[in-house]
């Protein structure tokens, strides 16, 4: 009889379908940035938000490098600055993107980008036209941080020879130097209150250098906006500070399944409490502003969800 009970439950579970695991690899930036603290809290709301989800979250060099890992099937979400999205969506070579990234797709708009130009108190700099023969980190090669670096200096009428020295460097690793003067500025797009900057503010004297509106109307790029990053944002920075801001993106590939890109951005936007809690800068992802200036087409699980809640007709 018990051979008989054990065969019978052998065979059942030969019949019943196995539950298979959603395999979700979040991919985010630097430890230091924005992306990284978001792409973790993002990781536990869709542990529970969707089914048989297993998440992990890779650290990466940010944009660039997360859209070209999206295309190549590494990755099911991504974190990345609308500007390289829409130069991977054509295909630009020189931005890191050697064909048109043609498997991405939309998940959602999230927070802005503010460009973040700081020096050492002590290097001289106030101005833009200052950092002439200066020593400046402008992010890791090809990153969305460096792309941004190299627009807003060419707007600027700056390019990079016109530095004494230029590293392409990490977050953390561009306010290391500037601890050890090593370097007398740092280029950084990040959420306001980037932990990396927040840091330096509390370890040296530090300008918040302006990126005036006439240099923004220069930059030929619709994502680019004339912004302010607030008073008291950074130890010591006593005055609003004229920037740029451009939009982030949450980005997928068309092979993930639509049912689990539904549940991944219905319970993003269920959880939005949990994603600020991890970083001040989710703040500023509304609902409202989902699709807005999506540069590419939008996969089929997030317009469902969209469509649900009334953000697309």
């Amino acid at each position: 009889m018990t051979r008989v009970l054990v065969a019978a439950v052998l065979a059942a579970a030969l019949v019943l379908p196995a539950s298979a695991a959603q395999f979700i690899n979040v991919l985010t930036g630097g430890t230091s940035g924005v992306y990284y603290p978001l792409g973790v809290a993002l990781s536990k709301v869709w542990d529970s938000g969707v089914p048989d989800a297993r998440t992990s979250v890779q650290s990466t060099k940010a944009s660039v490098e997360n859209l070209n890992l999206l295309q190549s099937g590494r990755g099911e979400a991504a974190f990345s600055l609308g500007d390289s999205v829409s130069q991977a969506w054509s295909g630009n070579e020189e931005a890191g993107f050697k064909q048109p990234l043609n498997k991405l797709r939309g998940m959602s708009a999230l927070y802005s980008n503010y460009i973040q130009i700081v020096a050492n108190a002590d290097s001289g700099v106030k101005t833009l036209a200052d950092l002439k023969g200066k020593r400046i980190s402008v992010g890791a090669p090809k990153s969305g941080t460096e792309l941004n670096a190299r627009t807003v200096f060419s707007a600027a009428g700056l390019s990079y020879d016109d530095f004494g020295k230029v590293e392409y460097l990490p977050f953390g690793e561009s306010v290391e130097l500037m601890k050890n003067r090593q370097i007398d500025a740092t280029l950084q797009s990040a959420g306001l209150g980037v932990a990396s900057i927040r840091d330096l503010s509390t370890s040296i004297d530090i300008v918040v250098v302006e990126i005036p509106a006439e240099v923004v109307a220069k930059i030929d790029d619709a994502a680019y906006q004339s912004s302010l990053i607030p008073a008291g944002t950074y130890d010591g920075q006593d005055a609003d500070v004229a920037t740029v801001a451009i939009s982030n993106y949450l980005i997928t590939h068309e092979g993930v399944p639509e049912d689990v890109v539904y549940a991944m951005t219905k319970s993003m936007y269920e959880n939005l409490d949990q994603l600020a809690a991890s970083h001040a800068a989710a703040k500023g992802i509304k609902l409202e502003d989902a699709v807005k200036g999506m540069a590419v087409p939008l996969h089929p699980g997030a317009e469902k969800y969209f469509r649900e809640v009334g953000v697309v007709q």
